[in-house]
C-alpha cells in the first residue's frame, strides 16, 4: 500500500503529515515554507508512494469561505496540475489549529514550544489525517 499525505496549507507555512504505508498511523512529516511546498512535494513523492492527497479546506462555522479559502483553492488547482495521477480530496480543517494547540498542552509542551507556529501546522495536518483515517479506513 501507499501513503496518504495531508496538507494544512497556509499563506506562510504549510504543515504536512503522512500515514505509514499500511495507512494505520498518521504522523507529522514537517512544516515547509509555502513558497517551497511544491519543490518539497515533488522530491517527497519521487521517493515515497503516495496514493491520496488530503488538503484542509478552511471554512467558517457557517460553511462560508474564510480569507484563506481562495489561497487553498489555488493550491488545489496546482496540485492537480503537478500530480495528476494522485487523487486529491478536500477535508474540513475547522478547529484543527485549536485542537493542535490543545494537544500540545496535553503533551506537556512549554509555552515557548506551543508558540511555534510551524509545529502547530504540522500537528494540525496530523489531526486532519487521523480524523480521515478514523472515518474512512
Amino acid at each position: 500500500m501507499a501513503r496518504i499525505l495531508a496538507i494544512d496549507y497556509g499563506g506562510k507555512r504549510t504543515g504536512l503529515a503522512v500515514t505509514d504505508p499500511l495507512q494505520i498511523v498518521a504522523t507529522g512529516l514537517t512544516t515547509v515554507e509555502t513558497p517551497q511546498l511544491f519543490k518539497y512535494l515533488k522530491d517527497y513523492i519521487s521517493k515515497e508512494q503516495v496514493e491520496l492527497i488530503l488538503i484542509g479546506m478552511p471554512t467558517n462555522w457557517d460553511d462560508s469561505d474564510t480569507h484563506a479559502t481562495p489561497l487553498v483553492k489555488k493550491a488545489i488547482e496546482r496540485l492537480k496540475k503537478e500530480f495528476p495521477a494522485i487523487p486529491l480530496k478536500e477535508v474540513d480543517e475547522r478547529y484543527t489549529s485549536k485542537m493542535a494547540k490543545q494537544a500540545m498542552i496535553q503533551m506537556g509542551l512549554g509555552k515557548k514550544q506551543r508558540q511555534n507556529k510551524a509545529l502547530v501546522d504540522e500537528i494540525a495536518a496530523t489531526i486532519m489525517l487521523q480524523e480521515y483515517l478514523q472515518q474512512n479506513v
